[in-house]
């Protein structure tokens, strides 16, 4: 399993320790309804349309405010898919294998489960094209929305591992 370098100028990152294990954790982020309680925060309502966890394999999601009327989020390209190691999707080609500028910026996500001595160690990375893009992403709340959708993660992952 190769990793590409964190790039301090092009990337942005959070990470936590789930108190799971990685199986556990690969769970919660490769079942489509597990996957929809948490890869959005709330209020927002989520749906999978599809998670084909394979390279080259499409992931669409939608969301919803209200719950009930729901409109595209993301229409994604899986790169690669190591069971209960690593994920890394990009925007930049959809799920219908076309090559797309989506708004408000392309980007190659990257999501590792490492074990750690507490569970697992979960790091996710975003890579941007530019260093403004970087930026953009980190102006509309990158820290903010993706721990929330991580710490969502944990919970669904830990309450599984609990037992709850």
């Amino acid at each position: 399993m190769s990793f590409t370098p964190f790039d301090a100028e092009l990337d942005l990152e959070v990470s936590r320790i789930i108190r799971a294990p990685r199986a556990v954790v690969w769970r919660a982020w490769s079942d489509p309804e597990r996957l929809a309680q948490w890869w959005i925060p709330g209020p927002i309502t989520t749906r999978i349309d599809r998670l084909e966890l394979v390279p080259g394999g499409a992931f669409v999601t939608r969301m919803s405010e209200d719950g009930s009327t729901f409109v595209p989020h993301m229409s994604a390209v899986f790169l690669t898919a190591e069971t209960a190691r690593r994920i890394v999707f990009t925007n930049a080609i959809d799920a219908e294998w076309r090559p797309v500028a989506p708004a408000p910026i392309a980007l190659t996500a990257e999501f590792t489960f490492t074990d750690h001595p507490e569970g697992t160690e979960y790091r996710a990375t975003a890579r941007h094209v530019t260093a403004r893009d970087r930026q953009t992403h980190a102006d509309l709340g990158f820290t903010e929305g993706w721990t929330a959708a991580t710490e969502g993660l944990a919970s669904i992952a830990e309450g599984e591992a609990s037992g709850a």
